[in-house]
């Protein structure tokens, strides 16, 4: 056997010298294996590091003891998710394993479903999905969603005050005197998007300045797709003093289409971003925001799903968390020095 395969239950037999028959008693815990043989099969167990697989451990125990965390793909706000729920599980009994759809397009739509067909039940004992499509299902196993595409439903969600920190980032750049402020949007499909976009609009109507809907240009939360929309809006001439964005690497990268057009941020160009992402802070210049505690998210989703699975009673099904404010170095009040 060479160092770098997986043990096998074969293997264990032959190193100990029984049959298969036996080693799956041993591990079974079944009638009909001496003590000594016993002590001597878990010796060998323990000296090659034999592990179940969790096929075989949910066959045998009926469940994995392992938690999945699905996502669309592996970006900065799920990458920023992972860390608060790997804190949360520290302690609780059970393991964390991680499937990505790798942000295949084809999969953006009931792709929660089909990857969950396949871990229920035989790898994980419950799951949060992160930016589910769909929410009002019988998935078969305990689920919690993060930041969920539609609105209400009866499935367990966490999230943040999307509609409020929308207003406060629209708010800061208004209380700085701009009046032209654009808006690059996040995905359509998105109940986040949404209700920032709403927040956007709110908080110009509230300060009595009309809508300009050639402002509000679709970001798609891509960095691609936000650097071509701030490319249109910043090449017309009567381009933008401020854009709000619906996420940081969107804001990151209108920021850099401004700087290779010659604009200097903020002197000629203030932008607000939305997450507080690490990028946001290493951003240059560092990056005005708006936070989402992403890890308090993780952490909750954890919490929330762990009690739904062991069937305790919890206070509620549907989290949201607040949101504020961070001021960087990306916005500046109109006509202030340089």
């Amino acid at each position: 056997m060479k160092p770098s395969s997986r043990v096998t239950i074969r293997d264990v037999a032959v190193a100990a010298g029984v049959s298969v028959a036996t080693v799956s008693k041993v591990l079974n815990a079944r009638y009909g294996v001496s003590a000594a043989t016993s002590a001597h099969v878990q010796s060998v167990i323990r000296e090659l590091g034999y592990e179940a697989s969790l096929v075989a451990q949910s066959l045998r125990n009926h469940r994995t003891n392992v938690i999945g965390i699905l996502v669309a793909d592996l970006e900065p706000f799920s990458t920023e998710l992972l860390k608060g729920a790997a804190k949360a599980i520290k302690g609780t009994g059970y393991e964390l394993v991680v499937y990505s759809a790798g942000g295949r397009s084809s999969d953006h739509a009931g792709w929660e479903q089909r990857y969950l067909s396949r871990l229920s039940g035989t790898l994980i004992d419950g799951a949060v999905l992160v930016t589910p499509t769909v929410v009002d299902v019988d998935y078969g196993t305990a689920v919690v969603a993060v930041d969920p595409h539609a609105g209400p439903s009866g499935l367990p969600t966490v999230d943040s005050d999307n509609l409020l920190g929308a207003r406060l980032g629209t708010q800061h750049l208004l209380d700085l005197g701009h009046r032209r402020i654009a808006m690059l949007s996040g995905r359509p499909d998105l109940e986040s998007a949404k209700l920032r976009e709403l927040g956007y609009t709110d908080a110009l109507r509230a300060a009595g300045v009309p809508i300009d809907q050639a402002l509000i240009q679709v970001g798609n939360y891509d960095p691609d797709a936000s650097a071509e929309a701030a490319r249109r809006l910043l090449a017309g001439p009567d381009r933008p003093t401020a854009i709000f964005a619906a996420n940081d690497i969107s804001a990151i990268a209108a920021i850099e289409v401004a700087v290779g057009m010659g604009l200097r941020v903020p002197e000629d160009l203030s932008v607000v971003g939305f997450d507080n992402v690490p990028e946001a802070a290493l951003a240059t210049p560092a990056l005005t925001t708006v936070e989402q505690p992403i890890h308090e998210m993780g952490h909750r989703a954890i919490d929330l799903l762990i009690q739904l699975m062991r069937g305790e009673q919890v206070e509620a099904t549907h989290v949201r968390l607040t949101t504020s404010l961070v001021v960087r170095q990306s916005t500046r009040a109109i006509g202030a020095n340089a």
